[in-house]
């Protein structure tokens, strides 16, 4: 049987490892040792993803050496942040593809940048992206996803192993879009949790949505993107989702910003990463930077650092003179 190892025992490794574990050979690699054994004995992660069980068949460890020997495939599981020291540590011998979604804080690059520097040009990897909560991965139910490669071979090649039973997947040679997409609508659920948490109803989030989708792609094409990519999957559908949906974290923290909270301690009880935080200010200057014009990130950013109040912010956006849609 095909052998993969998925690196990173959060919400999503633990998932991805629940339903890769019926057709591939898995192993789990938790960094903490500790949590790696818990986890081993007692078949759950409760800090993660309490309440589902860790199928018999999937091996844990917190030694990295033997969770990638013999592996086909290596899933990156762990934030943005944490992503340029597993790779690292992992070096180019097994490919690599990565399922966090973001901007590395300080140095504005996105995971392909970090890939490039950590495992050299010529090593295979990639993203996989697109609308996926953990928890509903985990309960077996429908998803579909983007498997994005500069290496168009490696890109079909992966989605075609990771591909079957309720996960279905996509291939694209288009990096650069699905991290973007991936990376800025973190960013826009924030806007959507914000307009929510305000209670300025369904019309505004509908508007967020749609001019946030309107940013993406005019700072995705400037990168190098292809129009096409946000219109898929790893764009507008993750933005939907993530705008949307209530298992979001990143909607999380707008809503509970627009309730008064302090950014410390939404980002404190959230208990898992919520990436839009930590991207939201890079995305800024990155615009900046490129003449891209993004309002809504803007706005975002100056809320997140306490430049603006929530409604100040709503404000600000709506006192923009009008113009041509594009």
């Amino acid at each position: 049987m095909t052998r993969v190892a998925v690196l990173g025992a959060g919400a999503w490794g633990t998932a991805i490892s629940c339903v890769l574990a019926a057709r591939l050979e898995v192993t789990l690699w938790a960094r903490d040792a500790a949590q790696a054994a818990a986890i081993g004995s007692s078949r759950r992660n409760e800090r993660y993803l309490p309440g589902f069980e860790l199928p018999s068949t999937v091996t844990v460890t917190g030694d990295l050496k033997p969770a990638v020997s013999g592996a086909r495939l290596a899933l990156a599981a762990t934030p943005v942040a944490g992503l340029r020291e597993l790779l690292q540590k992992l070096g180019s011998g097994v490919p690599v593809v990565w399922l966090c979604k973001g901007f590395e804080e300080g140095t504005g690059e996105l995971p392909h940048q970090i890939a490039a520097a950590s495992l050299g040009d010529k090593a295979r990897f990639g993203a996989l992206s697109g609308p996926s909560f953990a928890e509903e991965v985990a309960r077996g139910l429908p998803c579909a996803l983007t498997l994005a490669s500069r290496d168009a071979a490696f890109a079909r090649e992966a989605a075609a192993l990771l591909h079957g039973g309720r996960m279905r997947v996509y291939y694209s040679s288009d990096l650069v879009g699905v991290e973007i997409g991936g990376a800025v609508k973190n960013v826009m659920a924030i806007a959507a949790g914000i307009s929510d948490g305000l209670g300025l109803g369904l019309n505004a989030r509908a508007a967020l949505i749609t001019r946030g989708l309107a940013e993406i792609t005019r700072l995705g094409i400037a990168l190098g993107g292809q129009p096409e990519t946000f219109m898929g999957l790893a764009g507008a559908g993750d933005l939907i989702l993530t705008a949307t949906g209530d298992l979001s974290r990143n909607r999380r923290v707008g809503l509970e910003l627009a309730r008064g909270r302090s950014l410390k301690d939404v980002v404190a009880n959230l208990g898992h990463v919520a990436e839009g935080v930590h991207s939201a200010r890079e995305v800024a200057k990155l615009a900046l930077s490129r003449g891209v014009e993004m309002p809504v990130t803007d706005a975002v950013s100056a809320v997140l650092e306490g430049r603006l109040t929530p409604a100040a912010a709503v404000e600000r956006l709506m006192a923009r003179e009008s113009k041509m849609e594009r």
